[in-house]
């Protein structure tokens, strides 16, 4: 039993994830951790998270060089791969290929608010992915944390530290 989580899905997932049922990195999505966020020139803004740099630019348009995705780009795909590390690890566990399989992600915007108002996943099989696994693809994308706490939104509190 993995010490201090109570919930049983993440206690689940994260025996599952120690064991090499689930991918790892599913491990650093279940815990909670800070991130350091730097501003290493021009319009680049990183975030610097364990051993990662997660780099992020503006368009040139919007007076940056373009070196990088925007954070709302990033945003918008974690969407997606969250939900495909899930589609990854059902088929993972069934032994199934992933040969041909991919998930298309639509974004439809508000036209009331300018903001992202539906996002759509389509995940395309192979005609040869066996039918019976069809909902139960589905099933695992829902699983995605991001999706979860975009339904479940946490509360923000920005604030301003001097140090």
């Amino acid at each position: 039993m993995i010490a201090g989580v109570t919930n049983r899905r993440h206690r689940a997932s994260l025996e599952a994830a120690a064991d090499g049922r689930l991918p790892g990195f599913i491990l650093l999505e279940i815990g909670f951790m800070d991130m350091t966020i730097t501003f290493p020139g021009g319009a680049r803004v990183d975030a610097e998270v364990g051993p990662f740099t997660i780099r992020t630019d503006q368009p040139t348009q919007g007076g940056g060089e373009n070196s990088a995705p925007a954070p709302f780009t990033l945003f918008l795909a974690s969407i997606g791969t969250c939900a495909g590390i899930y589609v990854l690890g059902f088929c993972r566990q069934r032994g199934l290929p992933t040969d041909g399989i991919r998930i298309v992600q639509r974004m439809e915007r508000d036209p009331r608010t300018g903001l992202v108002g539906r996002i759509g996943l389509d995940i395309e099989v192979p005609p040869e992915f066996p039918a019976k696994y069809h909902d139960a693809l589905i099933r695992a994308a829902d699983q995605c944390a991001v999706k979860k706490h975009l339904e479940h939104p946490p509360a923000f509190d920005v604030k301003t530290v001097v140090r």
